[in-house]
């Protein structure tokens, strides 16, 4: 943790942290006081940092109220357009130093606790994160909330309030174990539930046909019960809503059958009921296909769809409009994305809601429902694309699976009349999948029940429309879109990386705060030796606080002046931490033969979670932790390299981690990942890719210019053409002395004496089933390699790099991405002007 500050420094640190009047630091310190005398409990006179905690987040919560409640009320009054972003997974991480930021309020935070004898930092490493997500799907949707409200959108996040998050890691004799993240264990002080808005999900039953219409009765019911979340802009007073769904069993939940029964079994089986939001599903990139994740799907879709309906109906003119109970003007008013498919059931709920319960024709209904929907795709992994048992739905969703075939009749007679006699067509395009196990094609549904699709990079949205969804394509090209992924610069850089927003205001100003696209003025200063100097400076007080953090924490002790070399994301094959490990190896080997030789010390680290259930990703992580085993323990290598397994890595960990680092590896096979988040989050924070063209990469080295990026390997036509010729790794193996050298050690149990055949399995798949063809890309990645050691050796010309780096990062904010789903796909516009304060009239 950093030194404490003296108070001629606590002074100077203003900046875009924004200067703290007196007047502000009393009243907090008042606050703050009320808050703890009433969180202190009659037995209980000494406080604990938690309470501290808590005093301080209830402190900065009062500041959110009022502007909350003005800005719901100034929705109401002039009725917008409003945007549902529907998603399983939001990966808010913690909420009080955010919060501070976009209110203004950090200096006059930090001050006053600091006069009560307090660190505020320490009282921030209290809360827990918010682990509602897995990895980037779930991190982009809390980036784009912090957008919608900066950009005075009238938006809702809505999803699960999953008791459990994502797991925490720990790391048992170099392998992962999962513990329950029991992130409410004590109470979250960010949450307000709505009891007076639960709602009534139905599940199972029977339809029956009759004269009046259709109807699904004989239902088991779970209540949702909302809890919201405020969502601040940055600095414009407007407070935006993340609502999260709850399961509750009904009270009289298996008591009818139960009369005469055990009514204890009965009690105790409310439980099953409640178990629908216990826990977050903890795959990434991978379809389960368990009953109780469609429970999931559909119980956050059932709930939310209802919950949008009641807010159209009775918005300010609601009473007196009879617009408003006539569906007409729906998709004016409302617009409905869905990230990836996991929401898909919105699309037959909807028209559930408007032909059997709203009476709107069918053909209507249909056209309402397209024009409201919009579906974001986020990979061509065919492993990851959600396809349901049609038997699971006909037992748990009977009236969706009628509905489901009826539109996909529809269709497919549509392209019947198209492409006449083409039955292969009709196959490939058809949302039902024949075969020994019928499925529902839930990404078909998304792209016939939406007016867009998009893709999350330039790259990744041609592969769907030229490959993934091609004969969709065709015929409506009109649908697809791109709208490439985007960070929020509050958290990702004035949050994490003060002294860097610092030294960046200092030279243009703040405006880049809500404008990233104004970094490009840093252009000016690339030959600047002052800035090159304090960019540096930064760099290095980020790194020797990032290595103090990780010798407390993990009492590892890192060499602060070696390249800090950083892989974090999920760990899968297709991300390649294999390649990294290769490389690792490779540079233990040629210290090992040439000790004397003069190396360019590295410490390199990996984080990441493997989904539990998927083997290979946890032998990656325990071959990871061998290998640093192996390397941190040799006395031939001494400080010249290093290799460490980051634990638990999450939000609040890449907060510490990013800034730190000099090199960030994004070094997937072209064509697999679809965007990727982090690698944009490294660009602003000042560290140097080295990177396939891949996702977000290709974009990025178009910014910068490929020469300010280390870009390897091969391309997606690569990838394609040796697919064609058919991949031999063992052809590498075979021809590539320190290739075979790095096999040969991790076969023979050179990296585990203890159980030498450890690592059997990833060396099997990467010889004889490697989908992710680690050895072709091999000899290009070493020699890029070392081009990035040779400018490691020349600081200021690393540096100029890395300014142009951030400098031509401001296309990856979240803002601009937000903008131009607003414009080309929800059809609103952005607005600048901020909302009165609480303490103004209202005009």
């Amino acid at each position: 943790m950093a030194a404490p500050l003296s108070d001629g420094d606590r002074r100077k640190q203003i900046s875009v942290r924004g200067i703290a009047g007196l007047g502000d630091v009393a009243e907090v310190r008042k606050s703050f006081n009320r808050h703890l005398h009433f969180t202190l409990v009659k037995d209980r006179n000494v406080a604990t940092p938690r309470d501290y905690y808590f005093a301080l987040a209830h402190t900065v919560r009062d500041h959110l109220v009022g502007r909350w409640i003005r800005t719901q009320q100034h929705y109401y009054e002039r009725d917008p357009k409003r945007i549902y972003y529907l998603s399983l997974e939001f990966y808010m991480g913690r909420t009080l130093q955010n919060t501070m930021v976009n209110l203004g309020l950090q200096n006059a935070c930090d001050e006053a606790i600091y006069q009560l004898g307090l660190d505020l930092e320490e009282l921030e490493e209290i809360e827990e994160d918010a682990g509602l997500g897995n990895g980037g799907l779930g991190r982009l949707a809390a980036c784009f909330l912090d957008s919608m409200a900066t950009l005075g959108l009238a938006a809702y996040g809505y999803g699960i309030r999953y008791e459990f998050g994502i797991f925490n890691q720990k790391i048992v004799d170099g392998w992962q174990v999962e513990e329950a993240d029991d992130w409410l264990r004590y109470g979250n002080p960010w949450e307000k539930a709505r009891p007076e808005y639960m709602l009534p999900v139905h599940f199972y039953g029977r339809v029956e046909h009759t004269p009046e219409g259709v109807k699904w009765i004989d239902t088991q019911v779970v209540l949702a019960m909302p809890y919201d979340t405020p969502v601040p802009g940055y600095k414009n007073n407007t407070v935006n809503t993340m609502r999260l769904w709850s399961a509750k069993a009904p009270n009289d939940f298996n008591l009818q059958e139960f009369n005469m029964g055990d009514y204890i079994e009965a009690v105790l089986d409310r439980n099953l009921a409640e178990n629908i939001s216990r826990v977050l599903y903890p795959n990434d990139n991978f379809f389960e296909g368990k009953e109780l994740r469609l429970k999931q799907e559909y119980f956050v879709v059932a709930a939310t769809l209802q919950d949008i309906i009641r807010r159209f109906k009775s918005s300010k003119f609601g009473c007196r409009d009879p617009v408003r109970t006539c569906f007409e003007t729906f998709p004016d008013k409302v617009a409905i994305q869905l990230n990836d498919t996991h929401p898909a059931l919105s699309i037959p709920e909807l028209m559930r809601i408007l032909v059997d319960m709203e009476k709107v024709d069918w053909d209507k209904a249909w056209e309402i429902t397209k024009r409201t929907c919009a579906y974001t795709n986020h990979t061509v992994l065919p492993e990851a694309l959600e396809r349901w048992p049609v038997s699971m739905f006909e037992k748990l969703l009977p009236r969706h699976l009628e509905i489901i075939y009826a539109l996909n009749q529809t269709h497919l007679d549509r392209v019947a009349a198209l492409y006449p006699g083409d039955i292969d067509r009709l196959r490939r395009m058809s949302v039902i999948e024949e075969g020994d196990c019928k499925r529902i094609n839930m990404a078909h549904l998304c792209v016939i029940g939406s007016h867009a699709v998009n893709g999350v990079a330039r790259i990744h949205s041609d592969i769907v429309k030229n490959s993934v969804f091609k004969d969709f394509y065709e015929l409506e090209p009109e649908k697809f879109q791109n709208k490439t992924n985007g960070i929020t610069p509050r958290r990702w850089l004035l949050l994490c990386n003060p002294g860097l927003a610092d030294i960046i205001a200092e030279k243009i100003g703040e405006g880049f705060i809500t404008d990233l696209s104004q970094l490009k003025k840093l252009l000016e200063f690339i030959d600047n030796e002052t800035f090159i100097r304090d960019v540096a400076k930064v760099k290095q007080e980020n790194k020797l606080k990032f290595a103090a953090f990780l010798e407390e924490q993990y009492k590892v002790k890192i060499n602060p002046m070696s390249m800090f070399d950083v892989q974090v994301k999920r760990i899968h094959e297709y991300k390649r931490q294999l390649l990294n490990c290769l490389h690792a190896i490779t540079l233990y080997n040629r210290i090992r033969c040439n000790p004397s030789k003069s190396f360019v010390p590295r410490t390199i680290m990996i984080g990441g979670k493997a989904a539990p259930g998927y083997h290979m990703a946890k032998m990656i992580i325990k071959l990871i932790t061998s290998i640093g085993e192996v390397i941190n323990n040799d006395p031939y290598v001494g400080d010249k390299l290093k290799v460490i397994f980051l634990e638990n890595y999450r939000v609040s960990l890449a907060e510490k981690v990013i800034p730190a680092a000099d090199l960030s590896q994004q070094i997937s096979t072209a064509g697999t990942e679809a965007s990727g988040t982090g690698n944009m989050k490294f660009m602003v924070n000042g560290a140097l890719t080295i990177g396939t063209m891949d996702g977000a990469n290709v974009e990025m080295a178009e910014e910068a210019g490929e020469e300010n990026l280390f870009i390897f390997g091969m391309r997606v036509e690569d990838v394609e053409a040796l697919d064609q010729k058919g991949y031999n790794a063992r052809e590498y193996y075979e021809s590539l002395p320190e290739l075979r050298q790095a096999i040969d050690q991790i076969s023979s149990g050179f990296f585990s004496p203890q159980d030498p055949g450890c690592f059997k399995d990833v060396v099997n798949m990467l010889m004889y089933h490697d989908r992710f063809k680690v050895f072709a890309d091999y000899e290009a990645y070493i020699k890029c390699q070392g081009q990035v050691d040779q400018l490691f050796t020349d600081p200021r010309e690393w540096t100029r790099k890395v300014i142009r780096n951030i400098a031509c990062s401001g296309k990856f904010s979240s803002d601009r991405t937000i903008t131009e789903y607003a414009r080309e796909i929800w059809g609103v516009e952005p607005s600048a002007t901020a909302i009165p304060p609480p303490n103004l009239p209202r005009n």
